[in-house]
């Protein structure tokens, strides 16, 4: 994609009541998330053989933010339960609600153990596999891609 329209299109998420944008092209796909006072872009490779998208840092005049380093983790040991949708992870049913499931819990094959929103339909995803929940790999309101490992069971 374009810098000049990805930099048209933050501004333009920046400037409306929109919240996030999300574009899918033949190069890639760009979401553009309004998370403050200026919106920020996420970009991810969609085709192997097709340039990689720039992610753009948030429009500002100030001086650029400090550049994190990445943090590499070893991939979780166990069954990994994956978000079969694009959605936001809900642990529980409503904010004040128990969560379905905890670190430790014991589960079995069709248990519930957590919920995915995705177009305002709160969908109920199950173990499918029995035994002891190890790691929770997203966090509460956090937007999951389809395939995103979500627990581990072990």
């Amino acid at each position: 994609m374009d810098l000049r329209k990805l930099k048209t299109l933050i501004d333009l998420v920046s400037d409306s009541n929109v919240s996030e944008l999300e574009i899918t092209e033949a190069e890639g796909k760009v979401r553009i998330v309004k998370s403050g006072p200026a919106p920020v872009a996420y970009a991810t490779q969609m085709v192997a053989s097709a340039p990689a998208p720039v992610a753009a840092a948030p429009v500002a005049a100030a001086a650029p933010a400090p550049a994190a380093a990445p943090v590499v983790e070893a991939a979780p040991v166990g069954h990994q339960v994956k978000s079969p949708m694009v959605g936001t992870f809900y642990r529980s049913s409503s904010p004040g609600a128990k969560a379905f499931a905890e670190i430790g819990q014991q589960v079995k094959e069709g248990d519930t153990i957590c919920i995915i929103e995705a177009m305002k339909i709160l969908n109920e995803i199950e173990a499918d596999k029995s035994g002891t929940i190890t790691q929770i790999l997203a966090e509460n309101g956090q937007a999951v891609e389809y395939g995103a490992p979500l627990f581990v069971i072990e």
